[in-house]
């Protein structure tokens, strides 16, 4: 049963139903349903579909290739010799089929073995045979976003500008989460699930991967702590999957997991020990179009600077509970619940959900259509203006008003103590200080079950629940 992706499939069937040919490349992170949105959306037909293999040459890619087609109705001939030859053969298939020719091929980058020609094989087929004719639909798709961003979209050569539709899979909200939670009978309520996209985030296939009648801890504990578990190992499976080269990736995406607001290129060149030059570029820009990280401007410091942010759920969840220390504790999510070191990840994750959610924050603040900046922004210790402060989500809005978004985790009803009081005070005043804007200044909670009703309530001047987080 395919939840939400009601956008991505309309996109498909507009494409479908074009009276020319058209190229469709679907993008998006591992394991957040690229190849069940296709497959769903035209009910598992296809005048071909193929597959590429991991880490196989391109003998071997060519022979699987080959088997494709005959399964599709492909009379056997020969294992083509290569890729042109391949396509040719493709090209030969979909003359014997009538209608709409619905072209399918998955993890195309792992089709790509170096000096294989592979990609201007496909230029060929596209540019000589497909858009020559009105009736097929090439869709292209791949966990490995980096390389279809390089080698298809920013293509210099024959496929310059040919991709006719462009779908990026994002993971799901939690919206979609709660709706395919029902859809499965998981029984979860709604804090159950926020927790669960806490860890996870919201991709898929982790989501089906947890079972009814086990409790949200349980079901943690048997798939990350388990040595059994289906994602114990994910980690390197994750990112082995979708670069060729992992190894500067993962020393990246470690070093940034050591800030929870994110790092300079500089901070992280020195901090890393990592050479500063093109190859970081290229591995920040995959990670950020593999959606691991987000690049952002960090307002209040004398240049707006940009930070790089580790975002990815399940690997952050990783670094602070699975590299090194609690793998092998099977029960140590159940037996650790309300510990100090879970109730300082709950805050960190928590704060993401939300920038995860930014769309539902504004939707709260009745802001939908109103054009906004977000970022977040930080001012050192002053001795004339006080202690430094730092507000992770400014929502600068074109309506006059600037929103300073106050993310905290709670499991019931938040309380605004005295010391929280003065410290949203300084945090108002540096900012209002500092950024010397003409724009009202409005205070807002973000807080799983609303603010508590005292004397220090009213300095807050929007909350917003996670009810609201859960809107669609």
């Amino acid at each position: 049963m395919l939840i939400g992706r009601e956008k991505e499939k309309n996109e498909l069937l507009r494409a479908y139903h074009s009276e020319y040919s058209e190229f469709v490349a679907v993008t998006g992170r591992r394991r957040v349903g690229k190849t069940f949105l296709i497959r769903e959306t035209f009910g598992y037909e296809f005048a071909f579909q193929h597959s590429g293999l991991a880490n196989q040459n391109t003998r071997a890619q060519l022979k699987e290739f080959y088997q494709s087609l005959v399964k599709c109705g492909l009379q056997k001939t020969r294992v083509p010799t290569d890729w042109f030859d391949a396509f040719f053969l493709l090209s030969e298939l979909l003359d014997q089929k009538d209608g709409k020719k619905v072209v399918f091929i998955d993890e195309l980058p792992w089709m790509d073995a170096p000096r294989s020609n592979f990609v201007s094989a496909i230029e060929h087929f596209w540019n000589g045979y497909a858009s020559a004719r009105r009736d097929v639909l090439l869709i292209i798709c791949g966990s490995a976003t980096s390389w279809i961003i390089n080698n298809v979209f920013r293509n210099h050569g024959g496929l310059h500008n040919r991709v006719t539709y462009r779908i990026n899979l994002a993971p799901f909200s939690l919206y979609e989460c709660e709706q395919y939670s029902q859809s499965c009978h998981l029984g979860m309520n709604r804090y159950g699930i926020l927790e669960c996209y806490m860890v996870m985030g919201g991709i898929p296939f982790y989501w089906s991967l947890l079972e009814r009648g086990k409790s949200v801890a349980q079901n943690i504990d048997d798939l990350f702590f388990n040595p059994q578990g289906k994602l114990h190992y994910e980690y390197r499976d994750l990112y082995d999957s979708l670069f060729k080269n992992p190894e500067p990736y993962y020393k990246v995406v470690s070093v940034l997991g050591t800030k929870r607001v994110g790092m300079t290129r500089a901070e992280l060149v020195s901090e890393g020990n990592i050479p500063n030059g093109g190859s970081l570029t290229r591995v920040l820009e995959d990670l950020e179009a593999c959606g691991f990280i987000r690049k952002y401007n960090y307002a209040g410091v004398k240049y707006l600077t940009s930070i790089y942010q580790l975002t990815d759920n399940y690997t952050l969840f990783y670094y602070k509970f699975l590299q090194k220390h609690f793998k092998h504790d099977e029960h140590f999510w159940s037996i650790n619940a309300n510990t100090p070191m879970r109730n300082t990840w709950e805050g960190l994750a928590f704060e993401r959900v939300c920038f995860e959610h930014v769309k539902q924050i504004k939707q709260a603040l009745g802001i939908s259509g109103v054009s906004a900046q977000v970022y977040s922004w930080r001012v050192n210790d002053d001795p004339v203006y006080g202690k430094g402060a730092q507000i992770d989500m400014v929502i600068d809005r074109a309506d006059q008003v600037i929103n300073l978004c106050e993310m905290k985790f709670s499991t019931k009803e938040y309380v605004i103590g005295k010391a929280d009081d003065e410290n949203l005070r300084n945090k108002v005043g540096r900012f209002t200080e500092s950024r010397k804007s003409f724009k009202a200044v409005h205070l807002t909670l973000v807080t799983p079950f609303g603010l508590s009703p005292n004397m220090y309530q009213y300095h807050v001047q929007n909350v917003i629940t996670a009810d609201d987080l859960f809107k669609e």
